[in-house]
C-alpha cells in the first residue's frame, strides 16, 4: 500500500510505489477490509487522516489525495465490537455505504451473470459460444450459492470446460 525504498528489506532490490501514491489524484478500491490486520488499519487511518505517508525504508513525507472505496463480506460493527476493527477506521470510511445482498437473495440476478460469465470465457478463451438450457438455469437458481458471486463464476467457467455441446445441462454444472 505504501511502497519501499531500495534496499529496506532483503530483496527490495529498487525503489516501489505504492497503492496511495500509485492512485494520487485517483481512487484506491480496499478489497476485504474487515480482514485487514489492526496494525495495517492504523497506518491507512493516519493516511487518511493526515494525507501523509512514507514509503518503507524511507524518511521522506509523501502526500496523496485519493478517494477510498473498501468492501468487506464481514459486519464491522461486530468486528469493532469483538476488537478485530477500528472504531475510527469504520466511521472515517463509512460516509457511503452501499449493501449488496448475496447472491442467494438476488435470484433474478443469477441468468444475467451466468451469461455474462459464459460470454466472458468464450470471448477470453476464444471457446465456443455457449447458451444455458432452461433446466441448467432452474438448477442454478435452486442452489443457495455460499460461495457468492465467485462461486458461480466457478461453476460457469467449469461447466463450460465440461461442455460438450453448445448448451449447458444440468449434467454440466457440478
Amino acid at each position: 500500500l505504501f511502497g519501499h525504498e531500495k534496499g529496506s528489506f532483503t530483496g527490495a532490490s529498487s525503489m516501489r510505489k505504492g497503492r496511495f501514491e500509485q492512485c494520487d489524484g485517483g481512487t484506491l478500491f480496499l478489497d476485504e477490509i474487515g480482514d485487514m490486520p489492526i496494525q495495517t488499519q492504523s497506518k491507512i487511518l493516519r493516511t487518511l487522516q493526515s494525507g501523509e505517508f512514507s514509503r518503507v525504508g524511507g524518511n521522506e513525507n509523501l502526500r496523496s489525495d485519493i478517494r477510498i472505496l473498501a468492501a468487506t463480506n464481514k459486519d464491522l460493527e461486530l468486528c469493532i465490537k469483538e476488537g478485530l476493527f477500528r472504531e475510527d477506521l469504520f466511521y472515517r470510511l463509512n460516509v457511503v455505504r452501499l449493501h449488496i445482498p448475496p447472491l442467494r437473495q438476488r435470484h433474478e440476478d443469477i441468468q444475467p451473470l451466468a451469461e455474462f460469465f459464459l460470454k466472458r470465457n468464450s470471448d477470453q478463451k476464444k471457446a465456443p459460444k455457449l447458451r444455458l438450457s432452461y433446466e441448467a438455469l432452474r438448477l442454478l437458481e435452486s442452489y443457495n450459492w455460499p460461495g457468492n458471486v465467485r462461486e458461480l463464476e466457478n461453476k460457469i467457467y467449469r461447466a463450460s470446460i465440461l461442455a460438450t455441446a453448445d448448451v449447458l445441462l444440468p449434467k454440466n454444472i457440478p
